[in-house]
């Protein structure tokens, strides 16, 4: 008995050394995390997660390279739930948070702008993916760049492809009051206007608005050729569905926030016929690289992408590329949010697997454009039948 206690305690002690070794190992790297603010949950998650995700896939493929540097990144996801007010309150903590040294979000424009003076505060630069709001980059934020096409590129688009490729002639305008929606649709109206086509309507509906009859009774009485939706997916489909089993044959077009899956499964296959959206994201598997991405995304997560999944790493990417530059000009050591800041602004030709970033000085992508798809088929990705330099 007591040969066999001495031989346990033995085992006991190097299991003991053999756990101190494996935690003195993970110590000894610095931690630093990456931050992304999306919705998790909710009505936008749809589009919220693939973001996320996609960040997250970028952290993994550069995980090791930063360990070689003596550094563990991390992921550190924020469900801003589409709220500006939980987007500001999540980045009060992230900029509290000294080891988050970069930001990637956010989806929604409403959410970032009320958000953005407290990442300016603590200096925590900001990529964004998805944020298409004009005065984002117009506020003199040195902290927040987006790699995707801008609201004055992409609702213009969206009214000269009515006018030049549908040869429509009247339009009826809906958007949603959030400053997404409105900031998309009121681009849209002034090229409208601009270009000759009559603007037959202009309105806001509520956010969570889903009975659309009133609406829908008064667009179909004024007989538009098309009808124009500034909102997200989840409430764009809802009002397509009842203006065309209501008898509407024009067509509809929306946003960004309707390029997503579910905006056929809402709608239905049968009402999307003639329905297109501007997107600022375009699709990654019409290239080598991109489809090779996409199969590599599909195997880690279970998932296709959504087309802002690789958005959102792209932009991880030119976060930690910005990260690595800022590492090795502090000598090796854990760098400031300034530091890394520098290189953000800085960043120039700078290839990820769709994107080529170049911002300009107020934080704006001067490579961004937008993509028009059509739904005819009533599959996902749409088919893409236009593409619009932003510059």
């Amino acid at each position: 008995m007591l040969l066999l206690t001495l031989v346990l305690a033995f085992g006991l002690i190097l299991a003991g050394c053999g756990g101190e070794k494996k935690a003195t190992s993970n110590s000894s790297l610095e931690l630093i995390k990456i931050g992304t603010q999306s919705p998790l949950s909710g009505s936008n998650a749809g589009m919220g997660e693939p973001l996320k995700m996609g960040s997250e896939l970028a952290i993994i493929d550069n995980k090791e390279r930063f360990e070689k540097l003596g550094f563990n990144i991390q992921l550190f996801p924020q469900d801003d739930q589409g709220d500006p007010a939980i987007g500001v309150s999540n980045a009060e903590m992230l900029v509290s948070d000294k080891d988050v040294l970069l930001l990637v979000g956010h989806l929604n424009s409403g959410v970032v702008r009320a958000a953005a003076p407290k990442y300016e505060a603590g200096k925590l630069p900001v990529v964004s993916p998805a944020n298409t709001a004009v005065d984002l980059t117009e506020s003199g934020w040195a902290t927040f760049h987006r790699i995707c096409a801008r609201d004055d590129v992409q609702g213009p688009a969206g009214a000269r492809f009515v006018k030049d490729d549908l040869n429509g002639k009247s339009v009826y305008i809906v958007h949603d009051k959030t400053a997404y929606g409105e900031g998309l649709s009121q681009a849209f109206k002034d090229e409208a206007e601009k270009i000759g086509l009559e603007v037959l309507g202009y309105e806001g509906q509520e956010e969570a608005q889903r009975d659309f009859s009133a609406l829908v009774n008064k667009i179909m009485s004024l007989k538009p050729d098309a009808i124009y939706f500034g909102g997200m997916y989840s409430q764009t489909a809802v009002l397509l569905k009842q203006a065309v089993e209501r008898g509407y044959d024009g067509y509809f077009l929306s946003g960004d926030g309707s390029d997503e899956a579910n905006f056929i499964t809402i709608a239905g296959v049968e009402n999307v016929k003639n329905a297109f959206v501007t997107s600022v994201a375009g699709d990654a598997t019409k290239t080598e690289k991109g489809k090779q991405w996409s199969e590599r995304y599909q195997k880690h997560f279970g998932q296709a992408p959504n087309t802002y999944s690789v958005y959102g790493y792209d932009a991880a990417l030119v976060a930690l590329d910005a990260l690595e530059k800022a590492i090795n000009e502090n000598g090796g050591k854990k760098p400031t949010r300034e530091q890394i800041l520098k290189f953000v602004s800085a960043t120039k030709d700078f290839k990820g697997v769709f994107s080529t970033i170049t911002f300009d000085e107020k934080g704006d992508n001067l490579s961004s454009d937008v993509y028009v798809y059509s739904f005819a088929k009533g599959t996902y990705p749409g088919e893409a039948v236009k593409t619009i330099p932003s510059h």
